[in-house]
Parts: structure tokens; C-alpha cells; sequence
């Protein structure tokens, strides 16, 4: 058998590629109708980073998550923000024993694989920022002591872009540790009438396709993904182009460089490639980039985003791709 294979506890051995492409139909039997979106998820597990949904309630985010959870054999967990939480309920506290005259750890809901953050802009920047150590470095730092957070580790954030009351924006920084913005949007007609003819979701989930080695097999394959030095240079290109268009008072980050160059690697493993093209940095350049950058002149931590994503598609559009 391939040393390329990826086994299970039942020492079924697929190829990275096959297991992937497993975990997407899977998750497809309970989210059905936005196989990009899906893909996306996959990208983001696959590079080890997190994604922020921008969208309005009862799409299908807890759906989505919660299922992307089953099918890769992962905990998970879902916190409700609001401007009243805080950063112990997060991670956790530290409590006092009588017993043994010591302060006990008690973990908090982000010790889990996936995370589904709800309206994460509801909450204060204190509490915001109890994410920040857990996103970048998967681990928490309580009473001085550093707690290692599950692995894989993935935040899965909503936020609701219409309604701004009551609300806390998400600092550069913040975004800065999401890899993905994505919204998830509406159904197609047929799919829609589907699910409301079966009253929403089925309840029965697949079986889990993964687990948490599984995952983290597939992790390691996907940074072997080759990217040539032609690819490279196309999409350093297009994060020096985002720092030097005048419409932008803020362009990609060399984090978000990396991210970027991790995420085209999951998203060429996805598609069963062992290589990346440049239509993969042409396809993910959006997501990684539409929250991360600053138009000249506006207030607020991204602006208005369709205004971000007119100057983002001139961007692509001026550097042109490898042959």
C-alpha cells in the first residue's frame, strides 16, 4: 500500500485526494446545494485556519458546522456571543480546590476541534480578543499557565452584515486570524423547494468519513502540494499589488501571504491535484483577502465589502497569471 495513503481505524487506505472528495459528498448528504462552500470549509480545515461567515440568520452556518464536525470525527462546540460574555466563558477559569488547596483548570467551550463562533461581533473587543491566542496559536494562556486547545482546531464565526445595533466591529487584527471570509447566501430555487418540502435538514447524519489523525494525515498532505516558482511569484504579485493600489490604505500581510499560499496548497488536494494552477489563487484570492484590506477614505474595519471586492477584481485583473 502507498506510504501516500490515508488510513483508518479500519485500515480502509485511501489517497488523499479520495478522502477528501469522501468528506465533501458526506458532508453534501446534509448541506446540500453549495458544494463550493463545502469545498471552502475543506480548504480552510486543510490549511489550519478558521473562517468567518458573513451572512443573515438561518442559512445553514450551525448546519454546516455541525455536520462538518460529524463527518471528521470531530468534537464541537457553539458559543452565543453577546455584549455580556466573557473571556472565562470562553476559555475557561481557574477554580479554587479546597481540597487540595489549589486553583483546577476548568476548560472552557473553545477546548473542542470545531467552534462554531455565533454573531461574534456581538460581543465586546475584551471578549473578541480571548480568541486571538486560541486562532493564531491554538492554545490558551490562563492565570499565567498555557493550555494546549485540541488539535485540529478550527473556528467556524458568523456575523450578520445588516444589522449593526448593539454590535462590536472586528479589529484588523481579529480578522487578520480568519484565513476565509465567505458568505454562504440562498439556496437555488430547486434545492430550496427540496428542503422545505422535507422541513429543513435530515436528521440522520452521515457516518463520520474521518478522524482526528485522519485529519491531520491530510494536513500534512496538503503542504506537500507542490507550488511551483511561476505560481509563487503570481501570487506574491497580487499581495504586493494589494499594497500598492492607491484605493487600498491597507493591503494583504505577510500572515495573510502564508495563509493565502497554505490555503491555494488545501484548495489544489481538494480538486485531486498534487500540484497548484494559478486558476487556485484566482479562485481563493477573494476570500483571503475581501476582510483583511482597507479602502482609502472609509471608515469601519473593511468598508462597504462590495466597494472591497470592485477594487479586489481590478487587482486580479492587473497582474496578469503564468502561462
Amino acid at each position: 500500500m502507498s506510504s501516500d495513503m490515508v488510513i483508518d481505524s479500519a485500515g480502509q487506505g485511501l489517497t488523499p485526494e479520495q478522502r477528501c472528495r469522501q468528506i465533501v459528498a458526506a458532508v453534501e448528504t446534509v448541506f446540500v446545494g453549495k458544494r463550493e462552500i463545502v469545498e471552502l470549509v475543506m480548504v480552510a480545515v486543510l490549511a489550519r485556519g478558521h473562517v468567518l461567515f458573513e451572512d443573515v440568520p438561518g442559512v445553514g452556518k450551525t448546519t454546516l458546522a455541525r455536520t462538518f464536525a460529524h463527518v471528521l470525527g470531530l468534537t464541537h462546540q457553539r458559543i452565543q456571543f453577546a455584549s455580556d460574555l466573557l473571556p472565562a466563558d470562553i476559555v475557561g477559569v481557574g477554580i479554587y480546590d479546597q481540597d487540595s488547596k489549589q486553583f483546577e483548570f476548568k476548560p472552557g467551550p473553545i477546548f473542542c476541534h470545531v467552534l462554531l463562533a455565533d454573531e461574534i461581533n456581538r460581543t465586546t473587543p475584551r471578549t473578541q480578543s480571548a480568541l486571538l491566542e486560541a486562532m493564531a496559536e491554538g492554545r490558551v494562556t490562563v492565570d499565567g499557565r498555557t493550555h494546549a486547545l485540541p488539535q485540529p482546531h478550527l473556528v467556524l464565526a458568523t456575523q450578520n452584515p445588516r444589522e449593526f445595533h448593539g454590535t462590536f466591529p472586528l479589529p484588523e487584527s481579529q480578522l487578520d486570524r480568519f484565513l476565509l471570509r465567505m458568505s454562504v447566501g440562498y439556496l437555488q430555487a430547486d434545492a430550496e423547494m427540496d428542503l422545505i418540502a422535507r422541513h429543513g435538514a435530515p436528521e440522520e447524519m452521515p457516518a463520520a468519513a474521518a478522524d482526528a489523525k485522519i485529519v491531520q494525515d491530510l494536513v500534512a498532505a496538503s503542504e506537500k502540494v507542490h507550488v511551483s516558482r511561476e505560481v509563487l511569484g503570481y501570487l506574491h504579485a497580487l499581495v504586493q499589488a494589494t499594497r500598492q493600489n492607491r484605493s487600498l490604505e491597507l493591503g494583504l500581510s505577510t500572515r495573510a501571504a502564508i495563509g493565502f499560499y497554505r490555503a491555494v496548497q488545501a484548495r489544489a488536494l481538494v480538486q485531486g491535484r498534487t500540484f497548484v494552477t494559478p486558476d487556485d489563487i484566482q479562485r481563493l484570492f477573494l476570500p483571503v483577502a475581501n476582510h483583511r484590506v482597507v479602502l482609502s477614505g472609509l471608515t469601519g474595519p473593511s468598508g462597504e465589502r462590495t466597494a472591497v471586492e470592485a477594487v479586489l477584481h481590478q487587482v486580479l485583473e492587473s497582474v496578469p497569471a503564468p502561462a
